[in-house]
């Protein structure tokens, strides 16, 4: 908030940049307590008002700058949730979408995590929608849902319920405040930035660690979110695509039409993001590149997924691909989206349709995920999983037995991890060194 006036509705500090530029005052209370007004006061007052409102601040150029910007708003709407669910009724509007994301998608969910998950989903849908308008229009927050690019139906309905009339008024300021943000900056010169990032970082990823960085520094270390270095990803996926061409028959690689490629945490896509580029590479080098755009909708998207837990990786995930592709030159057609869905990729499997709407397409987008886990011949598992030392799925649960006592039983993680610890039946006898230190 770089032109800000604090004030009591007695006395008007204004700043710019963080410095206090002026203060002045309506008047003073007197010792009886009614406060005493003078002609130069309400002068002052006014010429300090419309100073503030004649103020231009320069445009927003650069990446890092709207990310930082971006960062400290999200900050506000996470409070804003917060504090919104500590004084709502049981029946109130985040609580309702609370209660959703705990039953369908993240067990246990807490004020806390779902008011982080609500700041994030909101800063990066109106980033997303801002991008998708183009420089040319302004954005709004109740009409954004819409102009959310085509390769996310999921944000789309889930930014709609998020954004749209039903936001409380404790939070829907802020959120007014980040459409204003963003409609203020220079988005061809935020977007020509994006464009100078070097192999060693992919300015999208770098984009969101900065945002990070201001919005919650300790995030990548409590939930074991770290970003795999380009180099690195680059010679991943360039050893599965030799791999697959000497070793498995596939002399196209990661471009074979046949072979269906999974990242199970895929974060904000760098992975799929190299695995798209060299098959795209690939086409160029045989000479197919006029038929990408056949090529993508017909033998890319149905067989390339990623799964993510996170709404603002999630979210990134979509924008970085879908920026890809069209800079390659394909144009999603209505009815077809990126196989990037928000699912634990953990869980078991299908959920129950829900009464609520917003549970219920979060659960569509959850089952959606688990006919690619149960149904789909995923050949190739590629990715950088969480760091994290411990895993925030449930190994265990409580359930009721024949005779109505209670046990503890292993839930579908629990099982996973055991059966992990064991080779032919015998111990496999490894340690995890983040729990050792």
């Amino acid at each position: 908030m770089p032109n800000l006036i604090l004030t009591d509705y007695l006395e008007f500090r204004w700043y710019v940049h963080g410095e206090r530029r002026s203060t002045v005052s309506l008047g003073h209370i007197e010792p009886d307590g009614k406060v005493k007004v003078k002609k130069e006061d309400l002068a002052a007052v006014g010429d300090l008002l419309a100073q503030f409102l004649a103020l231009k601040l320069p445009s927003i150029s650069t990446a890092k700058e709207l990310a930082l910007r971006m960062a400290n708003l999200a900050g506000l709407m996470h409070n804003a949730a917060l504090k919104t669910l500590e004084i709502e009724p049981d029946t109130g509007t985040l609580k309702g979408w609370l209660a959703a994301f705990e039953k369908t998608l993240v067990p246990s969910l807490s004020p806390e995590q779902f008011s982080d998950m609500y700041a994030q989903t909101l800063t990066y849908g109106l980033f997303a929608a801002k991008v998708s308008v183009g420089a040319g229009q302004n954005l709004r927050r109740d009409t954004a849902a819409a102009l959310l690019p085509e390769t996310n139906p999921f944000l789309k309905r889930l930014f709609y319920h998020l954004a749209g009339p039903e936001v409380p008024l404790t939070v829907s300021w802020v959120v007014d405040d980040m459409v204003a943000l963003l409609n203020s900056a220079d988005l061809e010169a935020v977007m020509s930035d994006f464009g100078r990032g070097s192999l060693e970082k992919d300015p999208v990823v770098h984009f969101y660690e900065t945002f990070l960085a201001v919005y919650d520094p300790q995030k990548r270390k409590v939930r074991g979110v770290y970003y795999t270095p380009e180099p690195v990803v680059s010679y991943i996926v360039r050893a599965i695509d030799f791999l697959l061409k000497n070793r498995f028959g596939r002399p196209w690689g990661v471009a074979d039409r046949h072979t269906l490629i999974l990242d199970p945490a895929c974060g904000t896509g760098t992975f799929l993001h190299s695995v798209i580029s060299l098959i795209y590479a690939t086409l160029c080098t045989q000479g197919q590149a006029g038929g990408w755009p056949s090529y993508v909708s017909q033998s890319l998207l149905p067989r390339i997924f990623g799964f993510e837990l996170l709404m603002a990786p999630y979210a990134v995930a979509h924008l970085k691909l879908g920026l890809l592709l069209l800079e390659k030159g394909f144009d999603f057609p209505p009815g077809q989206r990126l196989g990037v869905y928000l699912t634990n990729t953990l869980d078991e499997g299908f959920k129950r349709a829900e009464v609520l709407p917003l549970a219920g397409f979060i659960t569509e987008e959850s089952n959606s995920a688990a006919r690619i886990k149960k149904e789909d011949p995923i050949e190739v598992i590629l990715g950088n999983p969480p760091y994290a030392g411990h895993s925030a799925n449930a190994s265990l649960r409580q359930e009721a037995g024949v005779t109505g006592t209670i046990r503890t039983v292993r839930t579908f993680i629990g099982r996973l991890i055991e059966d992990y610890k064991q080779v032919d039946g015998k111990p496999l006898g490894e340690k995890n060194p983040k729990l050792t230190q």
